[in-house]
């Protein structure tokens, strides 16, 4: 059977290597052609030859966007079997899955905490070391909270962010104070005072951005756990700071946790009895 080339432009058909690189692809274009690769192994493994073939590339430009993907774990190789998807792909579809089965699931809790509270209510995971939110309810008060669904925020100065990595322990959140320190500069909480706080937030079980993200706006988070009691998303609740004294955010953080565990147990999630009170931000 004569296999048909994914693409037909004449960028993409078969040349000789002096001529590809001289003209040397675009960044898109390798994009591009990186997903080709992928899509041309979904019906099964490829060797060299027959992947050159089905892309319509040269061997030498197919076995460099290959060898890119093994190492990125997008792709497999195994002797005389040739290439195959690789666990990278298995890693991603799965975390796809809990984001798709988080949202419905948390949808009800999240509109219910919104009409008892009248603020602002995030869903958000984490999300190569920052908190990225996947729904929003917007407030009944008169404030506009900034944030928007794909938004991707630091973990270090947000309430979301904080309840996020919550079971990661010092050394990891000594990393990520680290790493976000540039973007945040002057607004980040020195280092010893917020490990003081990030140690109370895992005791209590839940955290609060005191005005560090955004100028007068406080909240308070808690994770939510699946079945194995892993951290796999978080929900807050923001609001002015007017409407957010310490009081008030020590009574939030009881009905933020009661929406958090009532989410986990809809993912498996036994919730522990015992739990520790809520009492005022420092």
């Amino acid at each position: 059977m004569i296999s048909t080339p994914i693409r037909a432009s004449g960028d993409d058909l078969r040349h000789d290597d002096e001529g590809e690189a001289a003209r040397g692809p675009s960044g898109s274009q390798t994009l591009l052609r990186g997903l080709d690769v992928i899509e041309a192994v979904v019906a099964g493994p490829l060797n060299l030859a027959e992947l050159a073939d089905r892309l319509g590339l040269t061997r030498s430009t197919t076995h460099r966007l290959a060898a890119n993907l093994v190492e990125r774990r997008y792709l497999s190789v195994r002797p005389r079997e040739g290439y195959s998807l690789g666990p990278k792909l298995l890693e991603l579809g799965f975390i796809v899955q809990q984001q798709r089965e988080l949202v419905p699931a948390a949808r009800p809790h999240l509109e219910a905490l919104a009409g008892l509270t009248e603020n602002t209510v995030h869903l958000g995971v984490l999300d190569d070391d920052r908190a990225l939110y996947l729904d929003k309810i917007t407030g009944r008060r008169r404030i506009e909270i900034s944030s928007r669904i794909g938004d991707r925020q630091p973990v270090t100065s947000t309430g979301l962010g904080k309840a996020l990595i919550l079971d990661m322990g010092e050394t990891r959140w000594r990393s990520l104070y680290d790493l976000e320190r540039a973007s945040l500069g002057a607004r980040q909480t020195p280092l010893e005072g917020w490990l003081l706080r990030m140690q109370d937030y895992a005791r209590l079980g839940h955290a609060f951005d005191l005005e560090e993200n955004e100028d007068r706006i406080r909240c308070v988070a808690a994770p939510i756990r699946d079945v194995t009691g892993q951290i796999v998303g978080a929900v807050s609740v923001s609001g002015a700071a007017q409407y957010m004294i310490d009081e008030r955010l020590a009574v939030l953080a009881d009905e933020v946790k009661a929406a958090t565990q009532a989410i986990s147990r809809e993912l498996g999630w036994s919730v522990q009895p015992g739990s520790e009170p809520s009492r005022a931000p420092r």
